[in-house]
């Protein structure tokens, strides 16, 4: 069992100090410390030695659980491990110690990267023209919006509905209410994708696009597509797509072919950028020819810098500053040119794979909501379970696993989404399975101990109402001495 380390303010004691700063310089050494850069009046501020600082923080780092220290099957988020050498080139001085103000002529090859990513995004995905600048998933979700209403308004009527499957990802209906639009859900079909009846039923002169996650939050690709996008185009609307998901589809299908007008990539997920924990994100928006022209500032690779470089004058404008996160860019074009064409063919169905082994070994033992095979991802319930979906997933913690995604999609009651991604191994898989049939077996006949779990972690399992209701936003010391 790991050792909950005590807070800062609990090893506190008056009279410690973590720096050596001297006022009094040697001689002629000219070394003096100006006392107005240290400060000592900070009420209640913790006083430690250096090495204790150190030690504290090492052991909270060593209560993380990252994919670097196990399984992480976190589904519709690609919670994968991502190579290091992605790492290592986006840590180069060269790009880390650019400015964004410097002119062009003196960062040539840093403005080559991002058009040559773009150039590779358009290839792998089919669609026409790409923008970096959308800084996550969501942005790029509301960028993407912006560009119909953008295109829309100059034929003369922006429309009113933006129509979303409840199989979507659950930022899309915010993202297209903060582009102005109404939101009306509509229901996938009893297999899990959206109808082409459906569609109909909705379809009028105010519907300005759909937005359509694909593969969906179930995992199931939407095979309808091709006919959805038709019949959207008849309607003068367009087809927008969630590509947070297209690890289940490079290499293997483009969007564009399929009639997609406007689609997203989330590269810290599908492109090796380390997902979660805060850190940046970068979520190009994609687009077919009659929408190139409302793209945000494209990047021009011209020394001369009296050449502007924002010069399109449809454009929708800047949605960010400067050209976006360009570490995260880095990653992504050393990630896509490591694999190549058919490396990123078996990132997609080393993926399926994955999903389908686990989905076949636990279908019998868990409710499988959905018969369609799944792609990258598998949805199973806790229908007919002695136990809830929160109580595995707590019992999951004592093996050393991080719960998969609990109670969504929400059209799934009790829902368990798991995505195992391309980079486990078969026998990483055949332990995550080994100890869901221990935990569900030992549901069936000890289903109080599982509703108490976890025991192995440093903090027994949280009153979480409690927590949301009365956070401690703030932490008093109880030494003083």
């Amino acid at each position: 069992m790991k050792i909950l380390p005590e807070l800062l303010f609990d090893k506190s004691r008056n009279g410690k100090i973590g720096y050596s700063f001297d006022s009094d310089p040697m001689p002629d050494a000219g070394l003096a410390v100006d006392p107005e850069l240290t400060r000592s009046d900070i009420p209640g501020f913790p006083s430690l030695s250096e090495v204790e600082i150190v030690r504290h923080y090492t052991n909270l780092s060593h209560l993380n659980h990252s994919v670097d220290s196990g399984f992480y099957p976190l589904g519709s988020c690609t919670m994968k491990y991502n190579p290091k050498i992605n790492e290592a080139i986006a840590a180069m001085p060269a790009f880390t110690g650019a400015h964004p103000y410097t002119p062009h002529h003196l960062v040539q090859g840093n403005i080559t990267i991002m058009r040559d990513l773009e150039n590779w995004l358009c290839a792998v995905t089919g669609m026409r023209a790409f923008s970096l600048t959308p800084a996550a998933g969501a942005h790029g979700e509301l960028t993407g919006m912006m560009l119909i209403r953008r295109c829309l308004t100059q034929r003369g009527d922006p429309r009113r509905i933006v129509l979303i499957p409840d199989s979507a990802h659950g930022t899309n209906p915010a993202s297209a209410h903060f582009a102005g639009y109404d939101v009306r859900e509509i229901p996938s079909g009893p297999d899990g994708v959206l109808e082409v009846e459906t569609l109909k039923a909705n379809l009028d002169a105010d519907v300005a696009a759909l937005m359509l996650t694909n593969p969906n939050t179930l995992g199931i690709f939407e095979r309808n597509i091709c006919e959805l996008a038709a019949l959207l185009h008849e309607n003068g609307s367009m087809l927008y797509m969630d590509g947070a998901n297209m690890n289940a589809l490079m290499g293997i299908v483009r969007p564009g072919d399929l009639g997609v007008d406007v689609l997203h990539l989330n590269l810290h997920k599908t492109f090796a950028t380390p997902h979660g924990g805060g850190g940046p994100g970068s979520g190009p928006v994609g687009v077919a020819e009659h929408l190139a022209p409302f793209l945000p500032p494209p990047v021009i690779p011209t020394a001369d810098d009296s050449v502007p470089s924002y010069h399109r004058p449809e454009s929708i404008g800047r949605v960010k500053n400067f050209y976006g996160n360009f570490l995260v860019m880095v990653r992504a074009l050393a990630y896509l040119m490591s694999l190549g064409r058919r490396g990123l063919r078996q990132v997609a169905e080393d993926a399926v794979l994955n999903a389908n082994y686990i989905r076949c070994r636990l279908k019998d033992l868990l409710d499988l909501p959905y018969a369609s095979r799944t792609l990258h991802e598998v949805i199973f319930s806790d229908k007919g379970l002695p136990v809830s979906t929160l109580d595995i997933a707590k019992r999951l913690l004592d093996y050393g696993i991080h719960p998969f995604t609990i109670y969504f999609p929400l059209i799934v009651h009790g829902a368990m989404m798991i995505e195992p991604t391309e980079t486990e191994s078969l026998e990483t898989l055949d332990q995550f399975i080994e100890v869901m049939n221990k935990i569900l077996a030992e549901a069936q006949t000890d289903a109080e101990k599982v509703r108490h779990a976890p025991y192995n972690t440093p903090r027994r399992r949280l009153d979480e109402v409690r927590a949301a209701r009365n956070p401690v936003l703030a932490w008093q010391p109880r030494h003083q001495e």
